[in-house]
């Protein structure tokens, strides 16, 4: 049994050019001789062979000058180290026989120590080049660490760093290119949820950063990234005078940044990326001068960007996301940053504008600004940025028109404007914490913009992708993309463009990816578009019509693919296209397709007037590789015709075929069960006839079949299986031999299928309320939680709120409503919210409360007001808001006689509630309708800017609550006629009520004013606007004063747009959208 080591062994001193031996010779290095003198310990055998030869690093120098960040990407000691997401390992749980890292003295060290009673099969070594490395070292399935000095000083050590590996030989290598760890190569750039981490490493060191590390005077790297130390950061490392680099990225560091940097004036590198940091940044670290890169992101900082960022002239990258700051982004960021290349601020709270100061930074190459609240425009001088290759301001409240600024931006190739999905990273570090999915639930943004793509955009000589979903776009697509040699993907979905698609597509051969669904488009598709080159080529839900063209291609000049998740980014353009192929691979809208599967190729005409025969549908060729998912959709359109006998030797690969809901006509070919790779066909809605054919048991793996019929057919030909029969027989022998199923089998299996799917539908019911059922829980009355979506620099805890409104004292309620009580609550002195207090039985259960409230609260626009936090129990919820000092509307409008009435200030009112409805109703997934717009729930600050409160709360109440009276979902008055009658609820119901806000607003009278009761039962202010309408009375409708200081032909324009609102016909209300776009028109002179 092998002796545990407690002290160095005590071996002779070593000369700095020769080796230690330790148990085994080590093997032969270049220009050095074998020591022959080997100790032995107990009855340890030698282990055999001979070792690879290493080569011994040169002595170590310190680079003059650090590589550009571009290739921090990627260095060969990042190989295989690479994952989406951090995977926390620890190579062995802390026992009483393994020492922690702050056991270790390191003026003692000067031979080889194995933190475990273990023989190595490997060889650390070091020479000339002063630096401490740590190895793992293993026997028989037991690991641990090696830490190897050889013949220095303590007080020498320049370098210390250990990466975690998941081998010996992967250990070995790491420590070969340790010395490079100054070259930067080491560090960082994060994007869009990507970042450096260690897959599946079962070696890390675990404890706490020992104090001894600070008595090593000649330290000028600290390498410790991706380990499991825990604890703050020593205070004596922080005045290391000669550290250079720190870099402990990926650890569990707690604790806060040291309000004294003074001491690390040489400090160029500064990583401290994703750990537990918490507090703010302090302005201390403006003393690093020379810093050239500082790396924070991933922590849980608060507070504002500060200024002096802007004052690092050496500054190359700056990496800030997911944290929790807050403010805007200082001007100042843009003085000195003309060696920034990489600015990253992406995940955050910032508001206010895009500085337009960031046009200086003459060398950026990467701008990440995703996930924020930022306002206002994307600057023009951004188009000074002839570096730039990505820049992606999605998710956020930008506005505005996209500047063609953007097409001097030469090198630009990776364009985000919007984005659906979440980019923000899912990370549960090794304690477990969760805090990062709410962080990434509340950055839920989407921009508002106006116009469409500028062309200077789209003929970038460079552009790989640009990525536009949902951002309210408008226009014809653009007609001109250049050579298009570089484009890949294309995403314009659910914007409203209208026109044909534009032919210069058909020149973009490396196009994998397009999707152009749910927009207006018009005419017909171009043949000599590389759809058969594509991985998702979607047109559906628009109005094309022609015929599906053949879309001959031979061959494939760029043959799409796709490999997983990125693991290695050796560029960031690069990433971004693998990351966003892997997302939409990910969230592909297929049947049965999950991660891991494979390339899902996806093309879908889906949903528009497709008009032809069946058989010229492009089914994809052999060309496509080697996909395990194909899917075809062209339902929903008027495609005709039989389905072509040979349709089996079109397209052996295609696994989902969906031609529903045309006019096929004619029997199945039998061919059709040639296509053995069928998951999932649907040929129901159709006008198909005659039998089935036998040949569907070749489709073994066929998982959904749909061949249904509409009740309206007479006949029951559109796919009905009544129709379906067998060849006549004579006897049930003859069964097997006949070409189809018999009517009674048909039947039965038809009935087997309801029957499952109800089984099916009542298993899934059953789990779902035994889920959610919000049963009472010991101690649930006593669960004193709240939960923050934004940080207002206080605690807020149940006990302060409730202390902070008397224990809701009446003295301190604001408000009374359908939903209960508002209060005022001075949290801390200076510090306002408004509490609104719920009655808890008319809501839903705690769990479900829980769930519908965490999607309000990710909810951010500028007219919202902002739901800062809630509390909800079995015994008590309230929900936290920004208190707002100005009331609401309905006091603003009571008490408008004693103030003089200003034109501007109505219809800046009435633009700031229009569009918060149009947010609600077409920006939020899912969409959010409000139910209850009134002017009670419409609040004002002191510069009579107005916000919608009460968002969304119509969706908490009970099932029995929802529908039983309009009180409690609407207010008589301003309810819309159908839903006061059917307790049908849509958008137009909301507009239905913002067109009775709005009359309410330039006149005097009350939705349900008094004075009406002369004209009889029924009859409002929406019947009265008519009528004077109708009666060319108009000037008599609006308030006093305002028909002498407003513009007439405008005054006339809103409220005939509020009349327009309020009709009964759903189909003519305009959208909360088209509201805005009519009010900005009508937008009163500045001056």
């Amino acid at each position: 049994m092998e002796k545990v080591l407690k002290t160095p062994p005590k071996t002779p001193i070593q000369s700095e050019n020769t080796l230690v031996d330790y148990k085994t010779p080590p093997p032969p290095l270049e220009n050095q001789q074998t020591d022959q003198n080997s100790e032995t310990s107990g009855n340890d055998s030698r282990k055999t062979g001979t070792p690879d030869r290493l080569k011994v690093p040169k002595a170590f120098k310190y680079p003059e000058r650090y590589t550009s960040p571009t290739d921090l990407m990627m260095s060969p000691v990042s190989k295989g180290l690479l994952a989406r997401s951090r995977k926390s390992s620890v190579l062995l749980p802390p026992t009483k026989n393994q020492p922690k890292i702050q056991d270790l003295n390191f003026q003692e060290l000067s031979a080889t120590w194995c933190l475990a009673p273990i023989r190595t099969n490997r060889y650390s070594y070091s020479s000339k080049a002063q630096f401490l490395t740590l190895q793992e070292c293993s026997r028989a399935g037991t690991r641990a660490i090696l830490i190897t000095v050889r013949g220095l000083a303590s007080s020498a050590i320049q370098t210390i760093g250990f990466w975690p590996s998941t081998s010996p030989a992967e250990a070995a290598k790491v420590i070969r290119v340790l010395p490079l760890v100054l070259n930067f190569a080491q560090f960082p750039l994060y994007g869009f949820g990507i970042r450096r981490t260690c897959l599946d490493s079962n070696v890390k060191l675990v404890g706490v950063l020992s104090l001894a590390i600070a008595k090593l005077t000649e330290l000028r790297v600290l390498s410790l990234p991706f380990n499991d130390f825990s604890g703050e950061i020593p205070a004596e490392i922080w005045g290391m005078e000669k550290l250079e680099v720190l870099d402990l990225e990926g650890n569990l560091i707690t604790g806060s940044l040291l309000s004294r940097f003074g001491g690390l004036r040489n400090l160029r590198v500064l990583n401290l990326g994703f750990n537990d940091i918490v507090g703010e940044i302090p302005h201390s670290l403006s003393d690093c001068v020379g810093l050239q890169i500082l790396n924070l992101a991933g922590n849980h900082l608060n507070g504002s960007l500060p200024g002096f960022v802007g004052g690092f002239k050496d500054l190359r990258g700056l990496y800030l996301s997911f944290n929790r700051l807050s403010g805007s982004v200082p001007y100042s960021i843009g003085d000195n940053c003309g060696k920034l290349e990489h600015l990253e601020l992406a995940g955050n709270f910032l508001v206010g504008g895009i500085p337009s100061s960031l046009g200086n930074c003459s060398g950026l190459q990467s701008l990440l600004l995703y996930s924020n609240i930022l306002e206002e425009f994307i600057p023009v001088e951004l188009g000074r940025l002839n570096k730039l290759e990505v820049l992606d301001v999605s998710r956020n409240s930008l506005s505005g028109s996209i500047p063609p600024e953007l097409g001097n931006c030469s090198e630009l190739s990776i364009i985000v404007f919007s984005n659906l999905f979440n980019p923000l990273p899912n990370i549960t570090n090794s304690a477990g914490d969760s805090s990062w999915e709410q962080l990434s639930s509340m950055n839920d943004e989407v921009n508002y913009f106006e116009g469409g793509i500028p062309e200077e955009i789209t003929t970038l000589p460079k552009l790989r992708m640009i990525w536009a979903p949902r951002a309210t776009l408008e226009g014809t697509l653009p007609g001109n993309w250049g050579a298009c040699d570089c484009l890949e993907m294309v995403n314009f979905a659910q914007n409203f463009f209208n026109g044909e698609i534009s032919g210069g597509l058909s020149h973009c051969k490396k196009l994998h990816f397009i999707d152009l669904s749910l927009n207006r488009l018009t005419g017909e598709l171009v043949e000599n578009l590389p759809v058969p080159c594509m991985n998702v080529f979607d047109v559906s839900g628009n109005l094309l019509s022609g015929s599906i063209p053949i879309f001959n291609y031979s061959t494939c000049p760029y043959a799409p693919s796709f490999s997983g998740y990125p693991s290695e980014l050796h560029e960031l353009s690069a990433a971004y296209l693998s990351f966003f192929a892997y997302r939409t691979q990910v969230g592909t809208p297929l049947p049965f397709f999950r991660d891991g599967d494979g390339l899902a190729v996806f093309h879908n005409f889906g949903g528009n007037n497709f008009t032809g025969a069946f058989q010229s549908m492009p089914l994809a060729p052999d060309k496509l590789g080697e996909q395990t998912v194909y899917c075809i959709s062209c339902c929903n359109n008027r495609i005709s015709g039989q389905i072509p006998v040979n349709i089996g030797a079109l397209c052996r690969s295609v696994k989902i075929l969906d031609a529903s809901g045309n006019q096929i006509t004619g029997p199945i070919p039998p061919s059709l069960g040639d296509l053995v790779s069928l998951v999932a066909l649907n040929l129901s809605w159709n006008l198909l006839q005659g039998q089935i054919p036998s040949s569907f048991s070749q489709i073994s793996g066929l998982k959904w079949l749909s061949l249904a019929v509409p009740s309206s057919d007479p006949q029951g030909r559109v796919g009905g299986s009544q129709n379906y029969t067998a060849a006549p027989s004579t006897s049930s022998t003859q069964k097997s031999g006949n070409n189809g199923f018999s009517s009674i089998e048909i039947a039965s299996i038809t009935s087997a299928s309801a029957i499952v799917s109800v089984l099916i539908a009542l298993i899934i019911l059953f789990f779902y309320t035994r889920k959610w059922n919000p049963r009472s829980r010991i101690g649930g009355s006593a669960r004193k939680e709240v939960t923050v979506f934004t940080d207002i620099g206080v605690p807020l805890t149940y006990e302060n709120v409730v202390r902070a409104t008397g224990n809701f004292n009446a003295s301190n309620c604001i408000g009374s409503g359908g939903f209960g009580a508002t209060y005022k609550a001075e949290i801390s002195p200076g510090v306002l919210v408004a509490i609104k207090r719920l009655a808890v039985g008319r809501f839903q259960g705690v769990q479900q409360f829980d769930a519908e409230i965490r999607t309000l609260g990710r909810l951010r626009h500028p007219n919202l007001v902002t739901l800062i936090g809630y509390h909800a129990s079995e015994t008590e919820m309230f929900l936290i808001y920004n208190y707002l000092s100005g009331g609401n509307l309905e006091k603003f409008i009571q008490e408008r006689s004693t103030r003089a009435v200003d034109w501007k200030i109505l219809h800046k009112i009435a633009l700031d509630i229009a569009r918060a409805l149009a947010y609600l109703h077409d920006q939020c997934v899912p969409r959010v309708l409000h139910r209850d717009v009134k002017p009670s729930n419409i609040l004002l600050d002191d510069d009579y800017n107005a916000y919608l409160s009460d968002f969304g709360l119509a969706r908490l109440l009970g099932t029995s609550e929802t529908h039983a009276t309009t009180g409690v979902a609407g207010t008589f008055g301003y309810v819309a006629p159908e839903y006061a009658m059917t307790c049908r609820v849509s958008d137009k119901a909301d507009v239905y009520s913002y067109g009775v806000v709005l009359l309410e607003l330039i006149s005097d009278k009350k939705a349900l004013d008094p004075s009406f009761s002369s004209y009889g039962n029924g009859f409002n202010i929406v019947a009265w606007a008519c009528m004077l309408l109708r009666q060319g009375r108009a000037k008599e409708f609006f308030t006093a004063g305002l028909w002498e200081a407003g513009p007439h032909d405008d005054l006339v324009e809103v409220l005939h747009l509020a009349v327009v609102c309020t009709v009964d016909s759903l189909s003519t209300r305009p959208t909360m959208k088209q509201v805005v776009r009519r009010l900005k028109q009508l937008q009163p002179p500045s001056c």
